[in-house]
This record gives C-alpha cells, sequence and structure tokens, in this order.
C-alpha cells in the first residue's frame, strides 16, 4: 500500500518545534541599577592601590581610632575598610571608641571617584528631528573610563594632640578602555580584574553550550535564566 503523502502542516512541526526551543531560551532582569559594576570596579580598584601605600610611622601595638571626617567620595565605605585593613597589617589595635584610643588617625580623600574621555574618527551620532537619531558611525573608537583615589592620613596624640606621624599623598588608578574598528570589531581592555578571575560565564560558547542537543549541540540547560 502507498504512503499516504504528508499533509503540509506535519512537515512543519520539527522547524515549530526548533522555534519554540530556541524562543524559550531568555533571560529577564528585573532592574537596572543606578551605577554600573564596572564604575564600581574601577573606583574600588584605584582605592585598593591607594590604600595599599598609606603607611605611618605608629608603634605596633598602638590603639588607634579613625576619624573619618573628612573622607567623603563615592564607595567611600570600601575605601575606608581598605585603609583600616592596611593599618591592622601593619600591626596597629584599632578601636572603636576614641576615647579608648591612644592615637587618632584621621584619613582624607582628596578623589574618589571617575574620569572618561574618548576619541572618535567617523560621524557621532546626531539626533534627527525629536525621535530618530542618526547611530553613531565609528571607523575607529577609544573609550576610556579612569578610577582615581587620592588618600592621606595623619595621626596624632589622642591626649596632647601633637603630631605622631602624617604620610604624603597616595594616589590609586585603574582603567577601562572600550575599543572599535570599522563599526563592528571591537573588544575591552583593562585592568580591573587579575588574569586569573573567569569573565566569560556569558560568553558567547558558554551560552551555546547551554542549548539542548536535540539541536546537535552539547551542554546542559542552565535552569536558573532558561525557560
Amino acid at each position: 500500500m502507498p504512503a499516504l503523502p504528508l499533509h503540509p502542516l506535519v512537515r512543519l512541526l520539527p522547524c515549530l518545534a526548533v522555534g519554540v526551543i530556541l524562543s524559550a531560551c531568555t533571560t529577564e532582569r528585573s532592574s537596572v541599577p543606578l551605577r554600573t559594576a564596572t564604575e564600581q570596579l574601577l573606583i574600588s580598584t584605584a582605592a585598593d592601590r591607594a590604600a595599599g601605600d598609606l603607611s605611618l610611622s605608629i608603634p605596633k601595638g598602638t590603639r588607634v581610632y579613625i576619624d573619618r571626617q573628612y573622607f567623603q567620595g563615592y564607595d567611600d565605605g570600601y575605601a575606608l575598610n581598605a585603609i583600616r585593613t592596611k593599618f591592622l597589617r601593619q600591626g596597629l589595635d584599632l578601636v572603636d571608641d576614641r576615647t579608648q584610643a591612644q592615637a587618632i588617625v584621621a584619613v582624607s580623600s582628596g578623589a574618589l571617584s571617575t574620569d572618561e574621555k574618548s576619541l572618535l574618527i567617523g560621524i557621532p551620532a546626531l539626533p534627527v528631528g525629536t525621535s530618530v537619531p542618526v547611530p553613531e558611525i565609528a571607523l575607529f573608537k577609544t573609550a576610556q573610563d579612569k578610577g582615581v583615589a587620592k588618600f592621606v592620613a595623619t595621626g596624632y596624640d589622642a591626649k596632647t594632640g601633637k603630631l605622631i606621624a602624617t604620610t604624603d599623598p597616595h594616589y590609586g588608578f585603574s582603567h577601562q578602555t572600550n575599543h572599535t574598528i570599522l563599526l563592528f570589531f571591537s573588544w575591552e581592555s583593562g585592568d580591573l580584574v587579575p588574569p586569573n578571575v573567569d569573565q566569560n560565564s556569558l560568553s558567547v560558547g558558554n551560552i551555546a553550550r547551554g542549548i539542548p542537543n536535540e539541536l546537535g549541540f552539547t551542554g546542559n540547560i542552565d535552569r536558573s535564566t532558561s525557560h
């Protein structure tokens, strides 16, 4: 008995199944933070480097209270902790009660923020009317973000107020640069993340390995981000 011809819709079932699988791989994001992780890394990395150079000639074991009234800037909590850690490594005993301190160390920040600059060879993005912008056309472009930190520490006797030791200003810098050539070729360079840290968890290769085996790829589906 000759085989009955397949209905045209039946022939489309494999394509529909593939389309359903592909369309199901989506990632949701419920909110967008006011500041990017890159900006935070720029500041915290610069703070680490500036704090790492601070050193006061105060005897080990001295009870020290950190006075932060002159310390202000973005992410100042992280920066202050980096400074506290540096003094602890020097052997100072940090106390939270000013009355129990033998010495007061006033820390101040001359800078704790970011700068940015860019160079474009091409056509910048231009608004046309009020709603339809012309996109940027970059034959060559570099856009650099830089983190800058400047710290000073001054120690004085808790009872007499006499100077014990002070530091010169210490600086810390960090950077992240985006490069673009001929519109489509782009890459990043910077010193924010150590080389031994995996930055490719969301790379195209890793995402491809999550596609089901039915499509000819190997790997596991990440149930936490795909549905």
